[in-house]
């Protein structure tokens, strides 16, 4: 089966994994879900990722994080979709929560952070929230 949004999978197994208190989910893998879990990692949203080489794709485990018995990742929301792109310049990137949140942005430069976005002044396509 194919999958048209492998972006807005991986959030929906981030987000399912989290309301059931998975400690970990498997999901396969690819360079972009690669590079949104290491920003993941580097905000505090998840404790770690490992990519495990098989014979097809391979396979991305993303160990889910918990505090005080709370999923930290409360809301996760895919913003740009395959029917629906949206870029933004650089004038325009988006605020998450008053900076409490992070957006996912793919750029000339490749995947970054909304702070990095507003540090190098470029813009691109806003993959999604992470709150």
């Amino acid at each position: 089966m194919s999958m048209t949004d492998p972006i807005a999978d991986l959030f929906t197994r981030i987000r399912n994994g989290l309301m059931v208190r998975h400690s970990k989910i498997d999901i396969p893998s690819s360079r972009m879900k690669i590079r949104i879990a290491q920003i993941l990692k580097d905000e505090g949203y998840i404790q770690n990722f490992r990519n495990f080489e098989d014979s097809k794709q391979g396979i991305l485990r993303v160990y889910l994080k918990y505090h005080e018995d709370n999923p930290v990742i409360t809301g996760i929301k895919r913003i740009s979709k395959p029917g629906r792109r949206s870029y933004v310049g650089r004038e325009k990137i988006p605020n998450v929560l008053n900076g409490l949140g992070t957006a996912i942005i793919s750029t000339s430069s490749g995947v970054v952070t909304d702070r990095e976005c507003k540090e190098k002044g470029i813009g691109g396509e806003v993959l999604g929230f992470v709150w």
